[in-house]
């Protein structure tokens, strides 16, 4: 199925496995919580049991280190896509306000990006990940 929209999460290649994980978990829920839209129906199985919702499209992860990330993020922003982001010290903390305010404490250039994640349209996507590989 060919979507009008593409997710893509791009993760530090660096990071320890537990890390990307960690990452790309938090990222893909602020694309849920920001297009509530692509989430699907819930599950269900033959027995009746019921699951939880996913989102309905495919996301491409790619790989990337830290200049490549800080660019995707500028394309992002150039282009109107507001991205997830996902910072060095967020893994310092241990719940969403201290999150919010291990971003906020500082200015976009300086970030230690790890992560981030946005949705937007096929074409605007691939000019934001362009250069960038899968991840592996």
């Amino acid at each position: 199925m060919q979507f009008d929209t593409k997710i893509a999460v791009v993760i530090r290649a660096d990071l320890q496995a537990w890390q990307k994980l960690n990452v790309a978990s938090f990222l893909a829920g602020g694309i849920a919580a920001g297009f509530p839209e692509c989430i699907g129906e819930p599950y269900e199985d033959a027995s009746g049991t019921k699951y939880l919702s996913l989102i309905g499209q495919p996301i491409l992860i790619y790989g990337a280190d830290g200049p490549a990330l800080s660019r995707a993020l500028d394309r992002a922003l150039s282009r109107n896509v507001t991205p997830a982001v996902y910072t060095e010290d967020m893994f310092a903390t241990t719940h969403d306000v201290a999150n919010r305010e291990a971003v906020r404490a500082v200015q976009r250039t300086d970030l230690n990006l790890v992560g981030i994640a946005m949705r937007a349209e096929r074409k605007v996507i691939d000019k934001i990940v362009d250069g960038l590989k899968f991840h592996t």
